[in-house]
Formats: structure tokens, C-alpha cells, sequence
């Protein structure tokens, strides 16, 4: 089902494909802008089931919708998988659920708390840890919670189908010199990373901890909310970086850790 990412380009007109399948398929559906805190959004396609990840926020929705025309008519969004509330994640769900009151938005309780003062009503389905969705094709996206990486409430999700785990912040990277996909320089992609875990995620025992929850997972991609997406043969030196980062409160309170 998967596609060599390594040979993956963006398409400036459209969707980028990922990985595809008659009956499941993943998109990078943007965001196309010069900052180093560039954001990606990801679109799940599973039979009637179109789920986003991360939707985004609103200064992104148009060119999101846009970009999401190309393969399905955006009104037919049913979901969001959204793993936490911060606004480059979530504030264009107001513009997303506008369109299509309907849709799921998959989150946990702490997230669910907050998601509100955006001033919007949804369908609510609560993520609970380690638990799964079961997708048209029999596909399954299956939620592991990463608590305090950075948020108390923040999970990811891994599409068992292709093996892909949409890590959300975790592994995330500020890179003004982006490519979609990490190419050949895994070393100048860490400090890239080091950006952001240093001051984002909260410590190192929360990094363990989570990586700890990935054991006896194939993962073929990582497909972060920041940075570039990590593809198969990086994703040892992945989880390597995370296991052993110095981050958040070991770095301000170094007497401590």
C-alpha cells in the first residue's frame, strides 16, 4: 500500500499522496508557507470516512479546503483527530464544523475541555488510551497517549493499515531549509528537532515513557504536525533521539534531573 516516500515532492496544485490504495489512502494537505513553524495536515480517506488530522488553523483553512477539493468535496469531511488544543491545531475546526456540523472530532477529555472556547458544538468522541477506531475497509487507526509531550492530554495515532503514526508535536521540527520528507541528512535534521523539543516537550521521562508504549510497533513513517515527515529508514535514529533528548524541565531545572 505504501509509496517510496523518499521520492515523495509536494504538489503545488493539490493534494501530495502518501500512501494509496482503492480503499485506503493518506495526504499531506498542506501547509505550504515560508516559516519555520510550518504546519502539515494530513487527510485520512477510507470509503465514506474522511478524516483529518490536526485540521489546522484558520489562516490555513482556505488553502486546507483548497487543497482537499482536489481528491473529495470538502463538505464531505466527517472527522478530525485532533491531539490537543492549541490553535495552529485546532482553530479551524470553527471553519470545518461551519461547513460540516456533523463531524467527529476525536480527542481526549482534557482536550475535550478546551476545544469549546473556540465557540464551537461537536460530536465528540473520546479517545481513550490505547483505544481504536475501526475504519470502512477494515482498516484501523489505533490512539496511544503521549502525556506531556506537551500537553497532559496530547495522543497519537498509528494507522495500522500502513503502518504510519501521526506523532503530532513529538518529533516535530523548526526548519527554515523544509522538505517534506527528511532526506539523506538525519544528524542536521536532529538539531532541526532539537528546536523544538527543548523548549516544547516537558522532560525526558515523559519521552521515555512514551516511547516505551511503541514497543513491538512496526512503524514505517512518522508523520509529524511540524517539520518533515521521518520515512522507514530513519525512524531507528527517530525513537533513538526521543529516548535520550534533554528537554523542558531537565534543561531548566538541571539540578534536578
Amino acid at each position: 500500500m505504501s509509496i517510496d516516500l523518499q521520492q515523495v515532492a509536494i504538489n503545488p496544485t493539490g493534494v501530495t499522496p502518501l500512501y494509496q490504495s482503492d480503499a485506503h489512502s493518506i495526504y499531506w494537505v498542506g501547509v505550504a508557507e515560508e516559516s519555520a513553524f510550518r504546519c502539515n495536515v494530513y487527510l485520512i480517506v477510507d470509503g465514506d470516512e474522511v478524516i483529518l488530522v490536526d485540521p489546522g488553523s484558520r489562516a490555513h483553512f482556505a488553502q486546507v479546503k483548497e487543497r482537499i477539493s482536489s481528491v473529495i468535496d470538502p463538505m464531505k469531511v466527517t472527522g478530525a483527530i485532533v491531539c490537543h488544543q492549541d490553535p495552529d491545531v485546532a482553530a479551524s475546526l470553527l471553519d470545518w464544523l461551519a461547513l460540516n456540523p456533523a463531524i467527529k472530532v476525536y480527542t481526549t477529555p482534557r482536550t475535550h475541555v478546551l476545544l469549546p472556547y473556540y465557540d464551537i458544538e461537536y460530536d465528540y468522541v473520546d479517545v481513550e488510551e490505547n483505544s481504536e477506531v475501526t475504519l470502512p475497509s477494515g482498516a484501523v487507526l489505533r490512539f496511544i497517549a503521549s502525556p506531556f509531550l506537551h500537553f497532559p492530554g496530547a495522543f497519537t495515532t498509528y494507522d495500522v493499515a500502513t503502518q504510519a503514526l501521526f506523532s503530532g508535536d513529538i518529533w516535530a521540527a523548526l526548519d527554515s531549509d523544509w522538505s517534506l520528507v527528511v532526506k539523506e541528512n538525519f544528524d542536521s535534521h536532529r538539531d532541526s528537532m532539537d528546536l523544538f523539543h527543548m523548549d516544547y516537550m516537558a522532560s525526558n521521562v515523559a519521552c521515555r515513557g512514551y516511547v516505551k508504549q511503541l514497543d513491538g510497533l512496526e512503524i514505517d513513517a512518522i508523520l509529524p504536525q511540524h517539520g518533515s515527515i521521518i520515512d522507514s529508514k530513519f525512524v531507528k535514529e527517530a525513537v533513538d533521539y526521543l529516548e535520550n533528548v534533554r528537554c523542558g524541565t531537565d534543561l531548566v531545572y538541571p539540578e534536578f534531573s
